[in-house]
């Protein structure tokens, strides 16, 4: 396995590419996934992670000037690191890419903007990084194969710590042997395992990943040293993390080849929550406003989901907001009831609703293998992307009707618009207490990121004043 040599492979990409070596579409589709990403960071600073990250800076005595976005806190570049990496997974509206699977982007931004005063980076050249730290962790996610997350690894953990190197090795234009022990140092951080999902753990996966990249990106350069073929020796990261099926030929053979920012592009979420709901949600929302009915008109409510569609909702009467995030019952009722959905609608006070206790008896969720159809990737997708998703409405008069839905919202073949970028960014930035006035101006000049000199204005506009 070791004469694969892609560690080394990547390493010299990294720095070798040329900026235009990717289709010029990718700058346009990652200055909405950063834009969005942004957004995620902000909503975690009104979150329930928010006071316990509060109390651990506290305590760990690390200072610094690093900003915590969506507050006026400073703090070290490998704390802020952490906090706004988990700020980014916290309500779990960050992107999705299911060839992973993982949510790479809060990894990736939090690592970029955690030492901007001694490592400044253009706007086009954020975006650079971020393509390039997609493309590395994707692709390494290709060859691990969807098996790794099926035995339990949660990839924005495992896989996200990558791409976070990537990212740095990219922007700081590291030296291949350096960018190997960068690697190698990571290789032995990686972490993160599902039975952490409707936690606050969940979210720090995310934060540990960016902190842990940084760290190890630190250390190589500092003269650190680690192995230099972490991805494909012997006791490396695709044997000892893979199933049989891994392959690091087959991540090898992928760099670039297409880049994934285009092809097959990322989902970024209308919803705040699991992605494996979405679809589901998305009928729901679809029937409610075609019928012309509210909650109290519905006897029954079925979904029916294709296998594995499930896996990871694991809580079908929730008790939390967080576990609401994990369960297609709630979101289901949820959307029934409300007509609609927002940050609000997966907190504690939304999930422990009356209303909703009374519906949830209403609603039946389950897998059917039916719901399969033709996909031919179906068993390399992602549990919320895999085959097609089915939702009835049976009404108190006999009435039915059913909706299928194949991709989520926010899926690359049903992109957000701009506008609705702007509107799930400003819902974001009110939920961490930014003022109107403040986060106008972060609008516009995320949108125009690309011609942005200086990341840290736009870091000062993501801060409370």
């Amino acid at each position: 396995m070791s004469q694969v040599a892609l560690t080394a492979a990547i390493a010299k990409m990294l720095v070798e590419t040329a900026p235009d070596a990717y289709p010029a579409l990718a700058i346009e589709k990652s200055t909405k996934v950063i834009m969005d990403t942004f957004a995620a960071i902000l909503s975690g600073a009104g979150s329930e992670v928010a006071h316990p990250l509060d109390q651990y800076m506290a305590l760990s005595g690390e200072s610094g000037t690093s900003p915590i976005m969506g507050t006026a806190r400073q703090t070290s570049a490998e704390m802020a690191a952490l906090v706004n990496g988990t700020y980014g997974h916290a309500l779990d509206f960050d992107d999705v890419l299911s060839m992973m699977p993982a949510h790479p982007s809060a990894v990736i931004v939090a690592v970029l903007c955690a030492d901007l005063q001694h490592y400044p980076l253009s706007g086009r050249a954020f975006i650079d990084a971020h393509i390039m730290g997609v493309e590395v962790g994707a692709k390494i996610g290709l060859g691990m194969t969807t098996e790794h997350y099926h035995r339990g690894f949660h990839g924005t953990g495992t896989l996200g710590i990558f791409c976070g190197v990537a990212a740095l090795a990219r922007a700081y234009r590291l030296a291949p042997a350096i960018s190997e022990m960068a690697f190698g140092i990571a290789g032995s951080m990686a972490s993160g395992i599902r039975r952490n999902f409707g936690t606050m753990t969940k979210p720090l996966h995310t934060g540990w990943a960016a902190r842990s990249a940084l760290t190890a990106v630190r250390l190589a350069m500092s003269g650190f040293t680690a192995a230099p073929d972490i991805f494909e020796a012997k006791s490396g990261f695709f044997s000892t993390y893979g199933v049989a099926q891994s392959d690091p030929v087959v991540a090898l053979q992928g760099l670039g080849q297409p880049w994934v920012m285009t092809d097959p592009g990322i989902a970024l979420k209308k919803f705040p929550c699991c992605y494996a709901s979405h679809r589901g949600m998305d009928a729901v929302l679809v029937l409610r406003e075609r019928m012309g009915v509210t909650a109290d008109a519905v006897a029954r409510l079925e979904c029916r989901m294709p296998e594995g569609g499930m896996q990871v909702l694991t809580y079908p009467t929730p008790t939390t907001g967080l576990e609401g995030k994990f369960s297609l019952q709630y979101a289901l009722a949820a959307g029934l009831l409300d007509g609609a959905y927002s940050l609000w609608s997966f907190s504690d006070e939304a999930v422990n609703r009356p209303a909703i206790r009374d519906l949830l008896q209403r609603v039946k969720a389950y897998e059917d293998p039916s719901c399969r159809g033709d996909d031919p990737l179906f068993e390399t997708r992602s549990s919320g992307s895999r085959g097609f998703v089915e939702v009835d409405f049976v009404l108190h008069n006999g009435q039915t009707e059913t909706v299928r839905v194949a991709k989520a919202p926010g899926h690359p073949s049903r992109e957000l618009s701009w506008d609705e970028l702007a509107h799930k960014f400003r819902d974001c930035a009110a939920h961490a207490g930014l003022s109107a006035a403040q986060t106008d101006r972060a609008v516009s000049a995320l949108q125009q990121l690309q011609s942005q000199d200086q990341m840290d204005t736009i870091m000062h506009s993501l801060r409370q004043q």
